[in-house]
């Protein structure tokens, strides 16, 4: 078949590469469209995957998202009508989505958070499959477009599956000059410019802790070029931001300790055997929920409650899952 992969941010390339790899491996041809957006295009780079750009993000507006959705849609429903697409896959992509209505191309989106509103409803609802972690409960999937005979539910983090052939390079420390004998943190800022975010005046007071903490070092990693330029504008010696992407995947590995706002970089963090905080201010997901319950995941109300110490456990993936079974969820879409 031909296949049509579309990133719209930055966990995505990650999440998807091990599920390409094994649809090429089994004949299909696969081509990747993806967004400008954050460090989507930096890692699909990293990662070797070939893609090509269409259209960026339209901010934290409404009427920004809705006049980028029209004009990526028109472009990528160009690129499709000339393709001839035999399956779309995305991970939350609503461009995918409304492409793949216009042509009735069968869709499967991956999902890991129900709370997202409009997005998830239109992706969902012209999906064909639709591939979640089976601590979701079902009947919030089938409030926002997901009945329970579109479901693939799988066990475990999808980071269980992309992380299964990881291993931690340690070169990344000396890439951004880390000091191995200090604490060093990992920070995720909030998702500004997503539907579900809210305010999250934590973050800030976070960063103001762990500045000003002389045996800790910082890694901040920034979803937009704005709050990177503004965290850099702070002038913290402890504090770094990378220019570019990253191996985020092997810096958590070897942090002491991640503090973040987003899902994705806690659950790799959860992955990995990292100590993890989260900062999320938006209504908690079916996944975070179960991670916290089991003690895994750790709800950060005040910055004076988090834990500055050297990590005790070596580096690497916990529960490694095999992408096969994604790939089998994703095929049963057309057969």
């Amino acid at each position: 078949m031909k296949i049509w992969v579309d990133c719209t941010a930055a966990a995505h390339p990650l999440v998807l590469r091990p599920i390409i790899e094994r649809l090429q491996a089994l004949g299909h041809t696969v081509e990747v469209t993806a967004r400008e957006y954050g460090q989507t295009l930096g890692i699909l780079d990293r990662l070797g995957i070939p893609y090509t750009r269409v259209g960026s993000h339209g901010g934290a507006s409404t009427l920004g998202k809705a006049r980028a959705l029209a004009g990526r849609s028109g472009a990528l429903a160009r690129q499709a009508w000339g393709q001839r697409y035999d399956l779309g896959l995305a991970h939350g992509s609503v461009d995918l989505a409304v492409v793949c209505g216009t042509f009735r191309i069968p869709s499967v989106q991956m999902q890991d958070y129900e709370f997202a509103g409009r997005q998830r409803r239109i992706s969902f609802r012209v999906a064909r499959r639709v591939l979640v972690p089976d601590a979701i409960p079902v009947e919030r999937l089938a409030r926002v477009g997901a009945p329970e005979r579109k479901l693939f539910r799988y066990p475990g983090l999808k980071e269980d599956y992309y992380l299964a052939d990881f291993e931690p390079d340690a070169a990344v420390l000396d890439e951004l000059g880390m000091d191995r004998e200090r604490v060093i943190v990992v920070v995720r800022p909030p998702p500004e410019t997503s539907e579900y975010h809210e305010e999250n005046p934590l973050h800030e007071r976070v960063l103001d802790r762990l500045t000003g903490e002389e045996g800790v070092q910082t890694v901040f990693i920034p979803r937009t070029e704005a709050q990177a330029a503004a965290v850099r504008a702070l002038r913290q010696a402890n504090l770094i931001v990378p220019d570019r992407a990253i191996d985020a995947q092997s810096l958590i590995a070897f942090a002491d300790l991640v503090v973040s706002a987003g899902g994705t970089m806690n659950r790799e963090a959860v992955a990995l055997g990292t100590p993890v905080y989260t900062t999320f201010s938006g209504r908690l997901g079916g996944v975070d929920e179960e991670l916290i319950s089991e003690g895994r995941l750790r709800v950060l109300r005040d910055p004076a409650e988090i834990e500055l110490r050297k990590r005790d456990l070596a580096p690497g993936v916990r529960h490694p899952r095999d992408p096969t079974l994604l790939v089998e969820g994703v095929l049963g879409a057309v057969e």
